[in-house]
């Protein structure tokens, strides 16, 4: 059984002293004598007593905490969003209270009830895949409670957010292939009510276009961008009387099924089919080959995330039209697309 932490009121019933003798005490108040004082430092030092600064705080109104809430965890991307936001809540001296949902839009309301019984000063969100209403964010809005949305925020809402330029990412990946000489591209896409996904298969469309090129439906595979949708859609893709010789995925994710597929039938990365991907996981640089992939500025998107919302709560009670941060993508050419001698970053 854990042993019981000693609270302030154990101090002043071993002292037979009040609470607030002990409090102040303990803040080092001029009212209390040295030798009361002396007391009550040599008892909790013995006791192990430590101050419960989130109850405190909120005594003063307070909780110095700022609540976010993931789709996940898993991967480069979104623990590397959280790093950037811990640095900037830290350097503002803020505590951080983190929630996964599970890509689970159930998940995510329970999640925000969790951050408003924890009396967060501030909520940081990046939706659940499942998510296709804005109702249970009402509530953080009815209860003045500050709100930034980073990364994935719904389509027709106008909220503060920090985002990334998805289109110009999915426009440079998809350029690059056609650079590559590569001409019938298929795309595996995410939900399209999510502002991400919809944004990079508009950024492929429109290099397609540039280039003179059709936009074919059975070339464009929508998915829940796991690994296992990559190699369930690129068989189906093979299976074509004209298949694919190049894929852009929305995912890196999808991109290591779709390249696992690839290899099992013999197929050749990047002299038969090239592979582009986005989000530039860690893995994406230790597959064989290493894949081509835009990268994220996931910590400079939770600097300014967390930055943004920060700046918010300064301003409370006063009203501003909603706020967007855009991030500009990075293409990092890899061998996996590499067709020709071309330089990359």
């Amino acid at each position: 059984m854990a042993k019981k932490r000693a609270s302030i009121t154990d101090l002043a019933q071993q002292l037979n002293i009040s609470v607030s003798t002990v409090s102040r005490a303990l803040n080092g108040h001029s009212t209390i004598s040295d030798a009361t004082t002396k007391r009550v430092v040599e008892l909790a030092n013995k006791l192990g007593y430590q101050p419960n600064s989130l109850a405190a705080g909120l005594r003063r109104g307070r909780s110095r905490m700022l609540g976010v809430i993931v789709p996940h965890i898993d991967g480069n991307f979104f623990s590397q969003v959280v790093k950037g936001i811990e640095a900037a809540a830290s350097k503002a001296g803020y505590h951080v209270l983190i929630c996964q949902s599970n890509e689970d839009v159930a998940h995510e309301r329970e999640n925000i009830e969790t951050m408003m019984n924890a009396q967060v000063e501030g909520i940081l969100v990046s939706l659940s895949r499942t998510t296709r209403e804005f109702r249970h964010f009402e509530k953080i809005r009815k209860r003045d409670i500050p709100l930034v949305f980073f990364d994935r925020i719904l389509e027709g809402h106008d909220v503060n957010a920090v985002v990334l330029d998805d289109r110009a990412g999915g426009y440079r990946a998809t350029r690059h292939l056609l650079e590559q000489g590569y001409r019938r591209i298929a795309h595996f896409g995410g939900p399209q009510h999510l502002n991400i996904y919809k944004h990079r298969r508009q950024g492929y469309e429109d290099a397609l276009r540039e280039h003179g090129l059709p936009v074919l439906e059975e070339l464009i595979y929508i998915c829940d961008m796991k690994m296992e949708d990559g190699t369930d859609g690129m068989k189906q893709l093979l299976a074509l009387p004209e298949p694919p010789d190049a894929v852009f995925s929305a995912s890196d994710f999808t991109l290591v099924g779709v390249l696992e597929t690839v290899k099992e039938r013999g197929l050749r990365v990047p002299e038969d089919i090239g592979l582009a991907g986005f989000s530039n996981e860690l893995f994406s640089r230790l597959t064989e080959p290493k894949l081509t992939s835009i990268d994220q500025h996931c910590e400079l998107m939770g600097r300014s995330a967390t930055k943004l919302l920060l700046q918010i709560m300064e301003e409370q009670g006063q009203h501003f039209a909603p706020r967007h941060i855009v991030l500009q993508p990075d293409l990092f050419v890899r061998a996996s697309s590499q067709r020709q001698e071309k330089p990359g970053k």
